[in-house]
């Protein structure tokens, strides 16, 4: 078999997608510094509020969002103090993250963004929900990487938009997956591009590996990350959440689903928890 680099239509070299890399715009340092706490619980929600509060676009995303309809407790939150108060601390985190993200990016002519941050932040929910069902302490990190694993396609859609807009095309005419049509035309997919960025971006190896392998993750007696952010992609797109009149469920690694131990009750919860917060967190972070 022929490989598909060597057959791409518009082929990405690595000095090329390097140096495309090195010019993605920079993440706020606030949210540097968020992703790089996760897991390390030695700052307080003072100092947390402290750090975000620097940030004004952010902090009026967080507060928009502790003032929202399905989080308001009936009075006005008018710091992000308070704010981590009504949300808890591991939901700021998230937001601040989500919100920096969306907003580091430039939109391009031909590429659905409102579409790309609605499954990323239904993944991330999803992400968070499936690793309370397994009773796992790592919920706030399940977030980040249900919220990150497709950035690939955000940074190739940004460095390379007109190629990028013949991998939509070939996507379409030939009704495949995004990484299908990603290695097609550019000889790399999204998976790849990402892992690279989270890497350059100094994220723990557990989330470059689950950003990297999020669709072929390796078989697992044990749901790893990588497995989480793997099954959350896929609820997310089953859910339909992105709002795209394309959108397909990706192949699942049934041994990684199995692993899950998911019965119909634990699915309903998990279904019932990303959908009801996800709407309002879109319109906090998106508008």
């Amino acid at each position: 078999m022929t490989s598909t680099k060597t057959t791409a239509l518009r082929p990405i070299s690595r000095d090329e997608l390097l140096a495309a890399l090195r010019d993605l715009p920079p993440l706020p340092s606030v949210v540097l510094e968020l992703v790089e706490s996760l897991g390390h619980e030695e700052l307080s929600a003072t100092q947390y509020a402290a750090k975000i509060s620097r940030d004004q676009a952010l902090a009026a995303k967080t507060l928009r969002l502790a003032n929202s309809s399905f989080y308001g407790r009936g009075r006005q939150v008018r710091s992000v103090a308070e704010a981590i108060g009504v949300l808890g601390l591991r939901t700021v985190r998230g937001v601040v993250t989500a919100a920096g993200l969306a907003g580091s990016f430039r939109r391009h002519a031909g590429f659905d963004h409102d579409a790309f941050w609605r499954h990323s932040i239904g993944s991330a929910l999803c992400a968070q929900a499936l690793a309370g069902e397994l009773r796992r302490d790592d919920a706030d990190l399940a977030f980040t990487v249900g919220l990150l694993h497709d950035i690939g396609r955000l940074a190739l859609a940004s460095a390379f938009a007109p190629a990028y807009a013949e991998v939509e095309q070939w996507r379409r005419d030939q009704d495949c997956p995004d990484g299908e049509a990603e290695r097609a035309v550019l000889g790399i997919d999204h998976a790849e591009v990402g892992g690279l960025i989270a890497r350059q971006w100094n994220f723990a190896p557990s989330i470059v590996d689950a950003i990297r392998e999020h669709h072929a993750p390796p078989d697992a007696a044990v749901v790893t990350l990588t497995g989480i952010a793997h099954v959350a992609d896929a609820i997310a797109h089953a859910l339909g959440l992105a709002g795209d009149a394309d959108e397909a469920v990706p192949t699942l690694v049934l041994p990684v689903w199995a692993a899950c131990r998911l019965d119909d009750a634990a699915c309903m919860r998990l279904f019932a928890h990303t959908e009801a917060q996800f709407e309002t967190v879109c319109e906090a972070l998106l508008h």
